[in-house]
């Protein structure tokens, strides 16, 4: 499984670990990934999605996670996350059709 948001796509970055004496080591700043589960209102459904914490703070501050993705460029998204957007898409059509 890759160190790497979901939707974000923010994953490990690298640099130096430098100690007192100023000697510099290479070292690997991880992401903090945890699972989630968050609602899709529009699919009715949850989906579980391995994501980074700050990735979390801007979908709870957009309004949920359709709120996110709609208002989300395609380019700033992973490929997994424009498949969920597309599927989002998708079902408000169709639930604005048969209304």
């Amino acid at each position: 499984m890759s160190r790497r948001c979901s939707i974000s796509g923010k994953g490990v970055m690298s640099g130096n670990h430098v100690s007192h004496a100023h000697n510099k080591t290479r070292r690997r700043f991880l992401p903090n990934l945890q699972g989630f589960s968050l609602l899709s209102e529009a699919l009715d459904a949850p989906i579980k999605l391995r994501l980074a914490t700050s990735t979390v703070r801007s979908i709870e501050k957009r309004g949920g996670l359709d709120a996110y993705l709609l208002s989300a460029k395609d380019t700033e998204l992973t490929d997994e996350a424009v498949k969920i957007k597309r599927r989002i898409k998708k079902a408000q059509a169709k639930a604005a059709a048969a209304a």
